[in-house]
């Protein structure tokens, strides 16, 4: 089940607003993760006991490490940062970290990792260590997500940054909560730690929620969608002219920003409704003046995860310039490959570590300084833009292909010339351009909707409105997180 849905928008959540609503404020947490299971299961049942098998191993981690035994009993305590830690504490942080690598590593990277061997064995003539295998993976969604945040929470239990939690049922509600279980942000259980334990309703945070969800819809099924018909139009054509490529090429790039904090949106507005308040998850990132700013404004959830999980237990910028740099690189390359199982994934994250080393090494001030704000600005998205390639391409050879059509090295087909009538419609052409003005020139959404007056309420049915009756019609309404 997704957000942009009729199933979802006039059949799950309003069922799932009633009940949480009319039950007692004790029992909200468990309506809330039976609710979530629900959403969660409703493809395919068997996810739901993966996700449940995350959350125990989890669960019972933190309480081993705030008892400090293996049956854990009696008061829970939080762990002094940077104090002494037992075996069995320390076990118990091991057990959760290669639980949850175990079950993404597999359900994720299995396939990819055979698929590489087999191939490199093939290319060493050594076709007898290649690996037969009738197993067919299947990666269950959202895993990447739920993943990180369930083991930020022993994480953050072993650095004492948070108490163990008692409450299994709290704390599975902290794990599976619908708003975010699939689609981000990836939420630390600081964040939510005491709204778990106690939250407030009010009509201002509801009205707030509800504008979220409008905009979120509205950029996912308005301009995420159109956007992205372009870009697989032009993506999956054998040939292009230099013009349709980077003319698809940058309604990619608007299609995955749009679907991204679209969802993002839709999530932080759900939660709101329920009570909750998750952190901002994207901050206009194609308005960077430098990729160091990009990635302080795109998905700054995972960014964050990534820097305070892996960069900083990495050394961080603590251990030399040249350490410093291999942290940057590695980071990226693991990110690359978080978000997909292909070394076309690697090579984006590996562009980006680059870019950024680049940029730590000579300062992004001095490598920009000649160009005014708007012209930064411009390069910036321009940088941003060719690194995208491998991220929508579907392998390394499509990679490079799509990087000729850019820059003019591949001559196009006589079926180029139909390109145009495919992606050049009226409507089309419209909805890039608005989506250049959203990105360029309108507010965020998390500062449109601090205060809901007459005119933004007017605003925000509107577009709800127009995304339901677009989702009526549409044949093309892709889930991107499926692909993480």
């Amino acid at each position: 089940m997704v957000f942009s849905s009729h199933l979802f928008l006039f059949g799950f959540l309003p069922l799932a607003l009633a009940l949480y609503f009319t039950a007692p404020l004790r029992w909200r947490n468990l309506v809330l993760t039976l609710a979530s299971y629900v959403f969660y299961g409703w493809t395919n049942p068997a996810y739901v006991a993966l996700l449940l098998l995350s959350t125990a191993i989890d669960w019972y981690a933190g309480l081993v490490q705030g008892t400090g035994h293996w049956w854990p009993r009696g008061a829970l305590a939080a762990l002094e940062p940077g104090g002494p830690r037992t075996r069995t504490q320390r076990t118990a942080l091991v057990l959760s970290i290669v639980s949850n690598l175990s079950l993404l590593g597999f359900f994720k990277y299995f396939g990819f990792a055979v698929a590489s061997w087999n191939a490199a064995a093939t290319a060493l003539g050594l076709d007898a260590a290649t690996v037969a295998t009738t197993l067919s993976v299947v990666l269950p969604l959202g895993i990447s997500f739920y993943t990180f945040q369930s083991m930020s929470y022993s994480i953050d239990v072993w650095r004492g940054r948070a108490a163990p939690m008692r409450s299994f049922v709290d704390f599975a509600c902290f794990v599976s909560m619908f708003p975010q279980l699939v689609a981000g942000p990836i939420i630390r259980f600081s964040e939510v730690a005491d709204q778990l334990a106690s939250r407030e309703t009010t009509l201002a945070k509801f009205a707030r929620g509800v504008a979220f969800l409008s905009v979120g819809l509205s950029k996912k099924v308005l301009l995420a969608n159109p956007c992205g018909k372009i870009a697989d139009t032009v993506f999956d054509a054998a040939s292009s002219s230099a013009l349709d490529a980077w003319y698809g090429l940058a309604a990619y790039a608007f299609q995955i920003y749009f679907d991204f904090s679209g969802y993002s949106d839709m999530a932080i507005g759900l939660g709101l409704m329920l009570g909750f308040v998750f952190p901002k998850n994207f901050s206009s990132p194609y308005k960077s003046r430098s990729i160091t700013e990009f990635w302080w404004r795109w998905h700054l959830s995972l960014s964050t995860w990534l820097r305070d999980y892996l960069y900083v237990p990495l050394g961080g910028n603590r251990r030399g310039v040249r350490r410093t740099y291999v942290n940057l690189a590695l980071v990226m390359l693991l990110g690359g490959l978080w978000h997909g199982a292909a070394w076309n994934f690697v090579l984006w994250g590996g562009l980006h570590g680059a870019l950024l080393a680049f940029e730590r090494a000579f300062g992004p001030e001095r490598l920009w300084r000649r160009l005014p704000a708007a012209g930064r600005t411009a390069a910036t998205f321009l940088v941003v833009l060719l690194t995208w390639v491998p991220f929508r391409a579907a392998d390394l050879a499509a990679t490079g292909q799509y990087y000729a059509r850019l820059f003019g090295l591949a001559r196009p087909g006589p079926e180029a010339g139909l390109l145009a009538g495919l992606t050049a419609s009226p409507y089309l052409l419209l909805t890039f351009a608005i989506s250049a003005l959203v990105v360029w020139a309108a507010p965020q959404s998390w500062t449109w909707t601090r205060r809901i007056g007459p005119g933004k309420a007017v605003l925000a049915a509107a577009g709800l409105a127009l995304a339901v009756v677009a989702l009526a019609t549409q044949e093309f309404n892709p889930f991107l997180y499926f692909l993480f």
